[in-house]
């Protein structure tokens, strides 16, 4: 007779009641770590920071008799091709499955935040480009195609959205963001996360919550934040990722929060995340996290001790390896100083996922190896598209688009091929010296596809390619620990501008970052200004489409472009006395800001309409008409903001409440209608309830949040009300053609 957890045709929770009935303390503990297996020597330390001691991490052979919970980026961590990684990842499964009593495979999980990160895979743009695309149904298609080819080479879970808003741009992992507003982040992480679960891919929350707001704008840095703030900013995104978009993994935060690490804080990875929020997936450690309890955090005193305070908050799964919740774990159920029922509350969580997956099923088996092609031209052509459209015209004095010419090409970036690329694509993480295992054309190179003659020799334009070089820890001016003291550009890239603005010779500035910079008077001498964060490896191409003309600068910026190098913080989400007063000397106001970009046409606003009244729990809707005055075809990303001129707390002077991309020929025009919910105004009260209240609600449409030509209000009647976890998140938009 079959065990009913092996019979796929009950349901997942009776299978794994029936299975934890059946698991030893020990079985049931292997299931609760993952094992970083490296393709030569899986029994190798993997990582300098290992562990802070100089413990070697345990071998699979040490660790599978009792079952295993994960393993870690078999594809991701050295140049080995997709067949090569298809072939270990085989052998690492039937290895894991022989051993145990039960035979249950491991889930396996790889980085994807630019692609699914392997050598030979697409390198997409990075996530603060999908911010700038304001287009979250390509970033949604984007996330399929690296779904896709994650699930043909046997992996379950990727390691993506970073849902951390951007709070200080001087912070090195800003590149890995979505931007600085929490609607935009969660519409665009939102559809990242349906694209990857629709592909069959366990998508994983990065980082709950309040990563990016670290002191200095430092890695790992304490994070010193108020309640309203973390709520209404830093766990928003998260909100609607889990709700619209299914995600079924959450990771931790590093940090500490007001004193207590994320790792170990019941109140957050418990009483939020599951609690309110109602979210039932996994919770995974953040790598070393669990370690870093003990080691940098100094709450816990031992390996077990540290697992103890991750499990009792609410972290099932140690990655990437284990160290805490292996033996140290079970000594302590067995000595009475840890329940056993919260090996169990992970344990089962880990194994619905796992029976979902189908890992629990009688007649699964790893994916054999087979030629697969990781960067098909389909791919590359949603890489360009995607590039384009999150490319931003900052500045043009009407140079661009530029007809084939005499053009120099220079800068630090103008041959270099991994400039377009952000630290979680594999060449950059890797450190792979020469070939990126993808083609990836400079900008030189593709203006030379595109006609122009590029040469030093009496250029008629210069193109100066300045920006980041994406690394890791040191190894880069931008990504995770590659943290800026101010936000000049790095090295000697302003002098260097400077001279050739000095040359009388007109040049078009062209940036290529994972976070915005200060120009100062740079953009005002330049004759254009071009930003692309991080494109990818169709970045090159997309660049000299637009520069030529044959393709739109679609991109609207995620995040304010300072004026000055030391004005931090400072983004676009900041109340009355945030901005410039007269009771500061210094103004604040940003060069370019949130949402500003230009086309190659001009579009005129007109029209507003605004139902003036709505109970405090209806709807109002805003509808604007927009016509394309200009001579050619072009697309406006159309922005719709809101403020609360009286309320009981201080809030943002406006914030983005929707937006639209609209595309229309010259002398075409559209009617945006945006369905406002009450609950859009909702905001964390003094008494730390989120609330919406009666009263006047302004309502302004643009192109930018600095550009707004029309401006209304709506009034909100009846009582204070309290909306809850399942409040209305999003505002839909209508777009109509009109003559």
């Amino acid at each position: 007779m079959t065990e009913p957890w092996r019979d796929p045709l009950l349901p997942a929770a009776v299978r794994v009641a029936d299975l934890l009935s059946r698991m030893s303390l020990e079985e049931k503990a292997g299931q609760l770590a993952g094992f970083w297996a490296l393709p030569s020597d899986p029994g190798a330390p993997v990582a300098p920071m290992e562990d802070d001691s100089g413990e070697p991490a345990p071998g699979l052979d040490d660790i599978i008799g009792q079952g295993l919970g994960q393993l870690t980026r078999v594809f991701g961590t050295a140049p080995i091709a997709a067949e090569t990684g298809m072939e270990r990842l085989a052998a690492l499964q039937t290895q894991v499955t022989k051993a145990g009593r039960f035979g249950i495979p491991a889930l396996a999980h790889e980085e994807c935040l630019t692609g699914f990160m392997t050598l030979g895979a697409t390198v997409f743009p990075g996530p603060l480009a999908w911010g700038a695309s304001f287009d979250p149904g390509l970033v949604r298609r984007m996330a399929a195609a690296i779904g896709d080819g994650m699930r043909r080479v046997g992996v379950h879970q990727g390691l993506a959205p970073v849902l951390d808003v951007v709070r200080d741009y001087r912070w090195g992992r800003t590149e890995e963001c979505v931007g600085e507003d929490p609607y935009l982040v969660g519409a665009i992480g939102t559809a990242y996360v349906q694209g990857l679960e629709g592909a069959g891919i366990v998508a994983t929350l990065k980082h709950f919550a309040g990563y990016s707001s670290s002191r200095g704008g430092r890695n790992m840095a304490p994070v010193a934040v108020g309640p309203r703030e973390f709520a209404d900013v830093l766990v928003e995104p998260f909100v609607r990722a889990l709700r619209e978009g299914g995600a079924r993994s959450v990771m931790n935060s590093y940090t500490d929060v007001d004193g207590v690490p994320v790792a170990a804080n019941k109140r957050l990875l418990t009483g939020l995340l599951r609690d309110e929020l109602g979210f039932d997936g996994t919770v995974v450690a953040d790598y070393y996290s669990v370690s870093f309890l003990e080691s940098r955090h100094g709450v816990a005193g031992s390996r077990g001790a540290a697992g103890a305070l991750a499990l009792t908050a609410g972290i099932d799964i140690e990655l990437p390896t284990a160290r805490c919740y292996g033996e140290p774990l079970t000594a302590l159920v067995r000595s009475g100083d840890l329940s056993e029922a919260l090996v169990d509350r992970a344990v089962e969580r880990v194994l619905l996922q796992k029976a979902e997956l189908g890992l629990l099923d009688p007649d699964w088996e790893p994916v054999k190896p087979e030629p697969v092609d990781l960067d098909p031209p389909e791919n590359r052509a949603l890489a360009r598209i995607l590039a384009e459209r999150s490319t931003v015209l900052l500045a043009n004095d009407g140079i661009l688009p530029l007809r084939p010419c005499r053009v120099a090409v220079t800068g630090p970036y103008a041959d270099d091929p991994h400039a377009f690329l952000g630290c979680y694509s594999f060449p950059n993480h890797v450190a792979l010296p020469g070939d990126p295992g993808v083609e990836i054309p400079t900008l030189g190179e593709a203006l030379a596809a595109a006609g122009f003659t590029v040469t030093e020799e009496d250029p008629e334009v210069n193109v100066l390619v300045l920006g980041d070089r994406a690394g890791m820890f040191g190894r880069g001016t931008s990504g995770e620990g590659c943290d800026a003291e101010t936000l000049d550009l790095p090295g000697d890239q302003a002098a260097l501008a400077a001279e050739v603005l000095d040359s009388g010779v007109p040049t078009v500035l062209v940036l290529v970052s994972g976070r915005p910079y200060a120009l100062g008077s740079l953009a005002d001498r330049a004759a254009a200004v071009v930003q692309a964060f991080f494109p990818g490896e169709e970045g090159g191409t997309a660049l000299a489409r637009i520069i030529s003309g044959a393709a739109e600068p679609g991109g609207r910026l995620p995040v304010s472009l300072p004026r000055q190098v030391g004005g931090q913080p400072g983004t676009y989400l900041h109340s009355a006395l945030g901005g410039p007063t007269d009771w500061s000397s210094v103004d604040p106001t940003p060069l370019f800001p949130f949402g500003h970009g230009l086309s190659w046409t001009s579009f005129a606003y007109s029209d507003l309409s605004v139902d003036p009244v709505a109970a405090t729990d209806g709807a109002v809707s805003v509808a604007v008409t927009v016509r394309n005055v200009g001579e050619v075809t072009g697309t406006e990303v159309v922005q719709l903001y809101l403020s609360d001129p009286e309320a009981s707390v201080v809030r943002a002077r406006r914030w983005l409440a929707g937006f639209g991309r609209v595309e229309l020929r010259p002398g075409e025009a559209a009617r945006i209608t945006f369905s406002v919910h009450a609950d859009r105004t909702s905001f964390t009260g003094i008494d730390l309830r989120r609330r919406v209240e009666p009263g006047e609600i302004g309502v302004a449409v643009g192109r930018s949040s600095g550009d707004l030509p029309l401006q209304g209000s709506f009034t909100l009647h009846g009582p204070v009300r309290h909306p809850g976890a399942d409040r209305v998140l999003s505002v839909p938009v209508e777009i109509v053609p009109v003559s």
